[in-house]
Order: structure tokens, then C-alpha cells, then sequence
């Protein structure tokens, strides 16, 4: 008698996308069997014109309760990344019952709401938007009563490219998303990949995203102070990239890594002293410089990772990691997969990723954010 799991992953590197579809469709019937509670679609951008077909395929064999999916540049499949080359990847579960929601954004003359997102949302929101035409901070701003994980499609430079699948139906447009039933008790792992460098200090003036003051002096002197107490180690790795950490959680007396929202540094007006940062930051806010590297990046997911217990996991990973950070391919999936005892595993490359960091939902940016299923 054959014994199913209740998750299973397959990756297909076929560049026919019936062909493909038929691999990832047999390892998931051989894994998990007929009639999973959730399906989830990753497809690369070659596959584009034919999501439509892998999902009538996946509906015609598997008939999940719901199928989530979209297109991306690279997609992930057990220890696999497939970056940048035809590919798809398809994670099932046999128990995990989910909603399934169509997010449509609405301008009025408030700014934007969002049409379909559920009034009595609890739980976890597991959401594929469409960087060009969805408002993400509306999503943060409504789902709070939420946890909202997930990644934006990364299959197009331009708006109309991308594919969102939700059951049957395609779209090119808005997000697509389940909504896992509660009792679904799944855990994320966050890793921003960045180590503080120099000291806190807290903001005493700002307006929006302009800092001028940092604990009294400006925000350039600041900088400039932190850099010069670089060992020649940490300045080589400015090349790469200066980042500002916001802290969360203004209780703690010390911050280290995790306890940052990593933001990009934008810019820096020599005349005023002022700092741009990718995220408006108020007075009183503490912030600390930060710099990101693989090794960084590589340690921080592995210690988060570090005991973790899963039946499988999907993982969103930035389109600016992947060998474009690593030296070597396959990097994130790799340490998760291993991590899990090689459990199922699935996900994407993506354009913006979701997940919480100390109990509040941000999207990020260079991030590796892991969905783990119970």
C-alpha cells in the first residue's frame, strides 16, 4: 500500500511546459495523493503564456481545494534553485485547509483600499501580489490582525507581465492569496541578512524619510563617525552596500540582529546634515548602521534556522540573493532544506518579500522569508 505524505514538493527544469507540468503533477500524486487542501504554482518567466494550462493540468489531476501561484524569475524546488533558467515548482499539503482570496487595490478618496480582503481575517495571509499595480503597505495597514507572509511576482521588468493564478483563473494583476485556516499552526523564519555596525543612536530630528539629527549631531556626522571606526574588513564591504536598521521594539536595552527592520540608506545631503532612508522614521526612533554580506547572510539564516522543526516549508527569497549574493548556487533552499531533514520544499524568487519581525508585518527587501508548516 502506498504511504502519502501530507506535503510534497517537485521541480521540473523541462522547458516543454506539458512536459513540466506532467513531472510535477506525478511526484506530488506519488507524495501526497489526490485532493491536497492547497497547491501552491511557481513558474518561471518561459512558462509565462502557459500558467493557464498548469492549472487547468493541476486542477484536471490533483483537484486541490485551492491553488495559489505566480510567475518568477528564479523558483525554488527541495535543495534546488533554479535561477534564471525554465523551471517549475509545485508544493501541495494534505492538511491545510485555506481560503482562497482575490485582492483587488480601489483608489477612493482616501488613498487606496483593498477589495476582497476577508473582514474577519485571522491567522496567516499567504499573499502573491504584482509589484507594478498592488499597493502592498495597503495590505500591511488592513492585515494586521494577520500574519502576512509571501513574496511579489518577479517574472516581468514591466506591468501586465506577471501571472497570479487563484483556482482556475489567471490574472495579470492585483495579488492573489490564501488565508490559512487557524488551526494551521505555522511559524516564519525572517532572515534581513545584515549585522549592525558602529553604535545606536537615537533620532532627535526628522521629518517623513529625511533624517537630520541622530543623538544630538547630524545625521552625515553620524555616518561619517561610524565609518571611521571601520576595521579595513567591515569598509570593504561598503562597496556592497550601506543599510539603516530601525529597531522594533524600543524596550529592549540592547539590540543585535532580529531586532532591526532593515532599510535601504538612499542618500546623504553633505550640506544639511540629512540622511534619506527607505522608510519614514520618526523622533526618538533608534536606528544603527548596517552592512550586508554573504557571509552575514549565510550565517544569519543558518542560526535562525538552527533547530527549527518543520514538515515543510516555502521560502521566499529576494531576486537579489541567489548567486548574486553567494558564491555558489542553490544557497537558501540548500541551508532550509538541510535544515528541515530535508523536508518538502518550495518558493520563489521574488520582488519584495513578507513576513514579521517582532509580531508586525513589514515587506522587505534582500530578505529570506520561510513559511514553516506544521
Amino acid at each position: 500500500m502506498q504511504v502519502v505524505s501530507s506535503y510534497g514538493a517537485a521541480l521540473s527544469e523541462h522547458p516543454d511546459s506539458a512536459s513540466a507540468a506532467g513531472e510535477v503533477i506525478g511526484e506530488i500524486l506519488e507524495a501526497v495523493g489526490p485532493s491536497p487542501d492547497l497547491a501552491v504554482l511557481f513558474a518561471s518567466a518561459s512558462h509565462r503564456e502557459a500558467v493557464g494550462d498548469l492549472a487547468d493540468a493541476i486542477h484536471q489531476a490533483l483537484a486541490p481545494a485551492a491553488l495559489l501561484g505566480a510567475t518568477a524569475v528564479s523558483v525554488i524546488g527541495g535543495p534546488v534553485e533554479a535561477q534564471e533558467r525554465p523551471a517549475v515548482s509545485l508544493w501541495a499539503a494534505a492538511r491545510c485547509p485555506a481560503r482562497s482570496i482575490r485582492l483587488e487595490p480601489v483608489r477612493g478618496s482616501g488613498g487606496w483600499a483593498l477589495g476582497g480582503m476577508p473582514v474577519d481575517g485571522e491567522g496567516t495571509l499567504l499573499v502573491l501580489p504584482d509589484p507594478f499595480s498592488f499597493p502592498s503597505e495597503t495590505l500591511l495597514d488592513a492585515g494586521s490582525a494577520m500574519r502576512v507572509v509571501g513574496g511579489l511576482a518577479s517574472a516581468a521588468g514591466r506591468p501586465g507581465d506577471n501571472r497570479l493564478v487563484l483556482g482556475q483563473q489567471v490574472f495579470s494583476d492585483g495579488a492573489v492569496g490564501v488565508l490559512l485556516d487557524p488551526g494551521v499552526e505555522v511559524r516564519t523564519v525572517v532572515s534581513q541578512g545584515c549585522r549592525p555596525i558602529g553604535q545606536p543612536f537615537t533620532v532627535t530630528k526628522a521629518e517623513g524619510n529625511i533624517v537630520s539629527e541622530m543623538g544630538g549631531r547630524t545625521a552625515v556626522d553620524r555616518l561619517r563617525e561610524t565609518l571611521l571606526g571601520l576595521d579595513e574588513a567591515d569598509r570593504s564591504l561598503l562597496a556592497k552596500g550601506l543599510h539603516i536598521g530601525i529597531v522594533i521594539d524600543e524596550h529592549q536595552s540592547d539590540f543585535d540582529r532580529g531586532d532591526f527592520l532593515i532599510r535601504g540608506l538612499i542618500g546623504a545631503d553633505e550640506e544639511t546634515g540629512a540622511l534619506a532612508v527607505g522608510e519614514s522614521v520618526g523622533v526618538g526612533t533608534t536606528l544603527q548602521f548596517q552592512v550586508r554580506d554573504a557571509a552575514t547572510a549565510d550565517e544569519d539564516l543558518r542560526e535562525l534556522m538552527a533547530g527549527a522543526s518543520a514538515g515543510s516549508a516555502l521560502v521566499f527569497t529576494c531576486n537579489g540573493r541567489g548567486t548574486r549574493l553567494f558564491e555558489g548556487p542553490n544557497h537558501d533552499a540548500a541551508v532550509v532544506h538541510e535544515a528541515l531533514d530535508r523536508a518538502p520544499v518550495a518558493g520563489m524568487f521574488c520582488a519584495g518579500e513578507f513576513g514579521p519581525v517582532a509580531g508586525r508585518n513589514f515587506l522587505h527587501g534582500f530578505t529570506a522569508s520561510v513559511v514553516l508548516f506544521p
